[in-house]
């Protein structure tokens, strides 16, 4: 933990040299402060730039215009390298320039998403910490787990869309060779020949990219082992590395391995080609009548624990809208694959409840449960 520095004097005899050490305080005080400042920017890019658990707890929000007068924290419920991750650090030193204040990534992975989304639902409404919230953990989680930690409507405030993006089905590009799997009907033909023995990495237990696999297992009658990580970046190191056969992940955070040829994509996961890859058809395209009507593609949006004063919740989603509706943004989003947000917090609430039913039906049909 880092030590607190106490710059006060102790009282002494004259109170000249009293006043001299007050000063002394105050103009190391406010330089620190513009330091810390003018720093925290730099920190967003850093995996290790994390606010210690709790330490958003430490100071009320001030009332009125006074928010932000410290850091503020986006937590991600998933390890570094991953599209929420992306997302996260692309929008952290937006909110920073707009405020004024640092806005400091904490990567909090586990349980597929539930972990992070937990300790911002325990999190005081001062808008001191937000949710890098997906399609997982308010949308899939609700129908795929038994009993969750929080509840994803009662205990948060939506803000609003980052982006919607689709998965892409990927394997390594030489055991792709290897196994003779060109495209997804090979794929599929090579599954049911060996029956449990090639396995499928994933973001973790309910996240879309393990619901996109088990769809295509139960429409295909194919079976995988599931290998579960704590977010997309372990699992693809683990599908470079050719320690996994196929993983469905969002396309943003596996789109550098695949210009670079260590991954090949037979298909998105999405109901429409992506223009990041317009020569990779989609899994219904590419799988026939067998997947007619397969669609599993992923979300990511900013949350705020429940009791979030509007005006702090409205303040973000206008900086968040106009960063995104930026020349440089989209085209950095788009690029990745990824289709910017910015709606309200009153459409995007309404999406939330939409994707809910919509992946309820999904988790029914695959027939996934997580304990």
């Amino acid at each position: 933990m880092a030590q607190q520095h106490d710059f006060r004097t102790p009282a002494r005899s004259s109170a000249q040299i009293q006043a001299r050490s007050q000063a002394r305080s105050r103009r190391k005080a406010m330089a620190l402060a513009f330091t810390l400042s003018a720093l925290g920017a730099l920190a967003l890019a850093a995996a290790g730039a994390l606010l210690a658990p709790g330490t958003a707890h430490a100071q009320a929000a001030p009332a009125g215009g006074g928010w932000p007068a410290k850091p503020v924290r986006i937590v991600v419920p998933f390890a570094p390298g991953g599209t929420t991750d992306i997302l996260a650090r692309a929008m952290a030193p937006e909110l920073s320039r707009a405020f004024g204040q640092p806005f400091i990534v904490d990567n909090r992975a586990g349980a597929g998403g539930n972990v992070g989304a937990e300790v911002v639902a325990k999190s005081p409404g001062d808008g001191y910490t937000l949710l890098m919230g997906t399609v997982g953990t308010h949308g899939i989680n609700r129908a795929l787990y038994t009993k969750l930690p929080y509840d994803p409507i009662k205990d948060f405030v939506p803000i609003t869309l980052v982006a919607a993006v689709p998965n892409v089905m990927v394997m390594n590009t030489d055991r792709a060779k290897a196994m003779g799997v060109h495209n997804v009907q090979d794929f599929i033909r090579v599954a049911k020949a060996s029956p449990g023995k090639m396995n499928m990495a994933s973001s973790g237990n309910g996240t879309s990219i393990h619901l996109a696999g088990e769809l295509f297992k139960s429409m295909t009658g194919t079976f995988m082992l599931h290998l579960p990580y704590r977010g997309s970046g372990p699992a693809l190191m683990d599908l470079v590395g050719g320690n996994a056969d196929v993983m469905f992940d969002n396309l943003p955070s596996s789109m550098a391995q695949i210009k670079a040829g260590k991954l090949v994509a037979l298909a998105v996961t999405s109901a429409e080609r992506s223009s990041a890859l317009p020569d990779v058809p989609t899994v219904e395209q590419a799988g026939g009548p067998t997947l007619k009507g397969y669609e599993a593609s992923s979300w990511f949006g900013l949350l705020a624990p429940a009791g979030t004063p509007p005006d702090i919740v409205n303040r973000i989603q206008q900086e968040v809208a106009k960063s995104l509706a930026t020349p440089a943004m989209k085209e950095r989003l788009l690029a990745q694959g990824a289709i910017p947000g910015g709606n309200t917090p009153a459409d995007f609430a309404r999406h939330i409840d939409n994707e809910h039913r919509k992946w309820a039906q999904v988790v029914k049909a695959s027939g996934a449960k997580v304990d």
